[in-house]
């Protein structure tokens, strides 16, 4: 089994799971959700906006140990919990993009599905055609943080190849923070007041019969930016341990599971 191939299915039983619910109870696991979804995930949003406002200085980490290791012998117990974190985000980053990977089956399937519905039988679904909207989106962004991870974004390479390991730390730890790290709280900070606002009504599809899905497909933007934000702390954290002089985790084995 790769990696996400659990988490897909545990996300698959649970959609299954809570259908025949709804369907057993007359549709009162619906009715729920109508009533409470939204308060709930405003709720859920006030407590991790807190928690993000106080744990940013955190991102900061990985810098300063790189800056205080290139003039002293880092703690252990920092260099510890830097390993710890890369393998906690790699773990994670891995997990979710091995899991996006499957939307690339089903977005073949579904795109087929359109065509020879449409071509052949004279018959458009459009549920099934914003599906492959919604697939497209989940796939690029929930596999790009395993995609960063494996090295398999664009670079453009003039100097990166030819550099030591230390140079190519200092490149990464810089980019990160000069880079990806500032783009991405940027998006963050743009689609909260976006994602608000669908959850608020649960937004749904402009045409009647289609997915009544369009705050999830929302809230993909601000996971999305959390999840490269992410996998550039354990980049940089990666780079801090080589600057400092002690071994760096090699890339897990399993990380272009959810390579594009």
């Amino acid at each position: 089994m790769r990696a996400g191939d659990g988490l897909i299915l545990v996300l698959s039983a649970s959609i299954l799971a809570l259908t025949v619910m709804d369907i057993a109870t007359g549709g009162s696991v619906a009715a729920w959700a109508g009533a409470n979804l939204a308060a709930s995930a405003q709720a859920l949003g006030g407590v991790l906006g807190v928690l993000g406002r106080l744990g940013w200085p955190l991102l900061l980490i990985p810098l300063l140990a790189a800056l205080a290791g290139r003039f002293m012998t880092l703690p252990t117990a920092l260099t510890g919990g830097l390993r710890r974190a890369i393998a906690i985000i790699d773990a994670i980053s891995s997990s979710i993009g091995g899991a996006a990977r499957w939307f690339a089956l089903g977005l073949v399937i579904a795109t087929a599905t359109v065509v020879v519905q449409r071509y052949v039988f004279g018959y458009a679904s459009t549920k099934l055609a914003e599906s492959v909207i919604y697939m497209h989106a989940f796939l690029f962004l929930f596999a790009s943080a395993s995609t960063l991870l494996s090295d398999g974004h664009v670079r453009v390479d003039i100097f990166y190849s030819k550099m030591g390991a230390r140079g190519k730390a200092w490149v990464d730890l810089l980019g990160t923070y000069l880079a990806l790290i500032p783009m991405n709280l940027l998006i963050l900070w743009a689609s909260t007041g976006y994602m608000n606002s669908t959850w608020r009504i649960l937004e749904r599809s402009r045409e009647a019969d289609g997915l009544p899905l369009v705050f999830a497909l929302k809230t993909a933007i601000p996971l999305f930016a959390v999840l490269m934000i992410a996998q550039g702390i354990s980049m940089a954290a990666r780079a801090a341990l080589t600057i400092a002089g002690e071994k760096a985790p090699p890339t897990p084995a399993n990380a272009s599971a959810g390579e594009l």
